[in-house]
């Protein structure tokens, strides 16, 4: 890994477009398979890419979310999915650009999203690798949770931000 921090141009975001599924299943096969070492076992990570990897099983779980996708020179590099308005169903960002601000740019569109659209809060189930960025963005732990994977246990933790409440200096 490099030590730098912006290596490429900033990223722009979009909604996920028709036919898309196969580009979003790859990008969450290889943060699961890349960044995911420290927290999950070998077969904790294949047992959850190989369901990341399932093109029709995430097809199905997109429909009818609201899903952005964060792009650097037109490639997608990360998408995040708004579940009823009010949970972050997923937010993948490809292990290249891991670092860059990618994951932080989906979650606060998401935020704003679901704040402009009246939710007064978020959850999100964190992976264990993703409970120092939430935690980080204002998300508090409720409850740890143990998930089946291809027939692997996994742990993850419910977590939930209130909305609205300042966050910083004002636009």
């Amino acid at each position: 890994m490099s030590g730098d921090a912006h290596r490429g141009p900033a990223a722009a975001l979009r909604p996920a477009l028709p036919g898309e599924t196969p580009v979003l299943a790859a990008i969450a096969e290889a943060a699961i398979l890349g960044l995911t070492g420290e927290d999950y076992d070998e077969d904790q990570q294949e047992a959850w890419a190989a369901a990341a990897a399932d093109e029709e099983a995430l097809a199905a779980r997109l429909e009818g979310q609201l899903t952005l996708v964060a792009t650097r020179d037109g490639d997608p590099v990360g998408f995040a999915a708004l579940k009823d308005n009010r949970e972050i169903d997923m937010l993948y960002v490809h292990p290249e650009v891991a670092g860059e601000g990618v994951g932080s740019l989906l979650c606060e569109a998401v935020e704003k999203l679901a704040t402009a659209r009246g939710a007064k809060s978020l959850t999100v189930d964190a992976s264990d690798t993703a409970l120092g960025f939430f935690q980080q963005r204002g998300f508090v732990p409720m409850q740890r949770n143990t998930v089946q994977r291809g027939g692997v246990w996994l742990s993850n933790t419910t977590m939930e931000k209130i909305l609205g409440a300042p966050a910083g200096p004002v636009h």
